[in-house]
């Protein structure tokens, strides 16, 4: 398998930091960029910019290299009443997980169309289909973001292939707040079919196919990795 270069927005914890790891142990090299420094985390096999893509004020490294592959991994879990909702909320929903994303994909894109069939992974949630309570904020901007990746795919292709993942409820430390209890991570197991939450590994496996050259002809599709919550009763 031929080496590329990939570059994981948010690669250095959760999903981001399992699927730089996944890609690194297959030889290939992985420029993460995170608020995180350097002295906070050692991926082996990864080259780290710090930034916060999230802010619009700050400005977004420079990439010299050519990049195969973009995944945009920072999100958002604000759950709360819709009457308890601040504008604010959906505002700093939108910046986190759609407009940091659309920052990134201008800044890097050229990088992107120096290879050949390169391909971009964006995140959405199980809530965006399945409709669930006190996710008024977070499920507006992820779905925004699933509209995003299909109008962008058009737009990219043949060139660039756009894909979206949505999950339902992973182990990572953003989702630390609801499963720090064996009531509440029963709880949460028990909501899907499969009776157990996600692991990163498992959502980042899904990401790493969408970029290798077995996806090649898969592009404009949001792919729901969730335990079956979207589709089984």
């Amino acid at each position: 398998m031929s080496s590329n270069h990939f570059l994981i927005i948010g690669g250095t914890s959760g999903i981001g930091a399992a699927l730089s790891r996944q890609l690194t142990e297959q030889g290939h090299s992985v420029t993460t960029l995170s608020r995180r420094s350097d002295a906070d985390f050692s991926i082996p096999g990864t080259s780290h910019l710090q930034a916060d893509v999230t802010n619009p004020q700050t400005n977004l490294p420079e990439i010299s290299l050519p990049i195969n592959g973009l995944v945009y991994c920072p999100g958002s879990i604000t759950l709360k009443p819709f009457r308890s909702l601040k504008a604010d909320d959906f505002t700093n929903d939108f910046q986190i997980n759609l407009l940091g994303a659309v920052r990134c994909i201008q800044q890097y894109l050229p990088r992107l169309l120096e290879t050949y069939n390169p391909s971009i992974v964006l995140f959405s949630t199980v809530a965006v289909q399945s409709g669930m309570a006190f996710h008024a904020s977070v499920s507006a901007a992820k779905g925004a973001v699933e509209g995003f990746g299909k109008a962008l795919a058009a737009e990219l292709a043949p060139k660039v292939r756009v894909n979206v993942i949505a999950p339902s409820l992973t182990a990572t430390p953003m989702a630390e707040k609801l499963t720090n209890s064996e009531a509440k991570l029963k709880a949460s197991e028990e909501r899907h079919p499969l009776k157990r939450i996600g692991q990163p590994e498992e959502i980042a496996s899904m990401a790493k196919y969408l970029l290798s050259p077995e996806a090649e002809w898969i592009t404009g599709q949001v792919f729901h990795i969730d335990g079956g919550m979207s589709s089984l009763k």
